[in-house]
């Protein structure tokens, strides 16, 4: 990073600074700092608190959160954590993952772009906070900052909440650096490319070919839908350009919703539900991917591969294939990496 120096035409007894290059900020959902029972609830209120995820009103929502899921669910949800826990790094495997790709991501830039950038990430709910890695980078001399949500498909509980956070931290900067916020990449041609690779390698290997490739990602209450949320128009378009670089027909995958989360009815159909109706109806052989992660987390090494994967084994299914997400893979670093260099223009070419 630069030295800190005095502004131009400054007087002698001006604070030095430093000042002149970019901060490429990622960001993620987030991760409990353990699986014990008060790591997850601190992890879980600060995710349920978000209005951007239960939009329902505080006075109403609060004391049923506080009194009743956070008596419970940290012990769920920290048995689920611990299933897939990386035991060897005292993590979990978003984050082991998320630290891998900005590795390599931070090697890309800077190789691009030399000591002009600084190539870090953030989380959402947990650490490292957003506020932290804002903080950072000014102090580093970041006076711009391109802050990259690491969500291929745009919804408030994913993109939007993680902006507001970044907007919020920009807010207790005395000297804020100049911002972008990079859109939603779901049609991007190279993350397309990357997803039908990651399928085409994952079905080069197996024995048994799938009768049907499940594209399942995260729900959301359809009402938000109904509010101008584009989530749902976005996932349909990266299904239709997945079977489009695959050259397959539209029998071949289908799109599907998980992770449902109260009372209300959610996007369908529900993944869990139709992969027994899929064994049900003879389709014996499935393979499923996740397009809506950029890692893998507790939704698809926990929810995918153990409860989904269980839901259709007991209709009568006999061979699943979870295909990974894209993670640190070249391919996928590459197209991050093309839509990090598309959003840089005017700041850095």
């Amino acid at each position: 990073m630069f030295d800190a120096t005095r502004p131009a035409h400054a007087p002698n007894d001006h604070p030095k600074v430093k000042m002149g290059s970019v901060g490429i900020l990622l960001a993620n959902l987030g991760t409990p700092d353990d699986y014990s029972y008060w790591p997850m609830r601190r992890y879980l209120n600060e995710f349920l608190s978000d209005q951007r995820v239960i939009d329902y009103p505080k006075w109403k929502w609060q004391p049923i959160l506080q009194g009743i899921i956070l008596t419970k669910r940290p012990f769920s949800s920290g048995e689920a954590y611990k299933s897939i826990w990386n035991h060897d790094k005292g993590e979990s495997p978003l984050m082991t993952i998320t630290k891998d790709q900005t590795a390599k991501l931070r090697e890309a830039m800077q190789a691009r772009y030399g000591d002009q950038v600084m190539v870090d990430f953030c989380m959402r709910y947990g650490n490292p906070s957003t506020k932290s890695k804002v903080h950072e980078m000014v102090a580093a001399g970041c006076d711009r900052i391109l802050f990259f949500p690491l969500y291929p498909q745009y919804a408030g509980a994913t993109t939007a909440t993680a902006n507001d956070q970044f907007f919020r931290a920009l807010m207790e900067e005395a000297w804020q650096p100049a911002s972008r916020t990079v859109p939603a990449y779901f049609d991007e041609p190279a993350y397309i490319d990357a997803l039908a690779g990651s399928v085409q390698n994952a079905y080069a290997a197996m024995e048994t070919k799938p009768d049907i490739l499940v594209c399942s990602y995260h729900g959301m209450p359809e009402r938000y839908l109904q509010q101008g949320d584009p989530y749902h128009c976005q996932c349909a378009k990266t299904t239709r350009l997945l079977k489009e670089r695959l050259g397959w027909q539209d029998d071949q995958l289908v799109s599907t919703f998980q992770s449902r989360f109260g009372p209300e009815e959610w996007l369908k159909p529900y993944t869990v539900d139709h992969v027994a109706e899929l064994a049900r109806q003879g389709k014996k052989n499935i393979a499923v991917i996740a397009p809506a992660f950029s890692a893998d987390c507790i939704e698809t090494l926990e929810e995918i591969n153990e409860e989904i994967k269980e839901s259709f084994e007991e209709a009568g299914g006999e061979t699943f294939t979870y295909i990974p997400c894209l993670n640190d893979d070249d391919s996928h670093i590459t197209a991050l990496g093309k839509v990090i260099q598309d959003n840089l223009k005017g700041w850095l070419d």
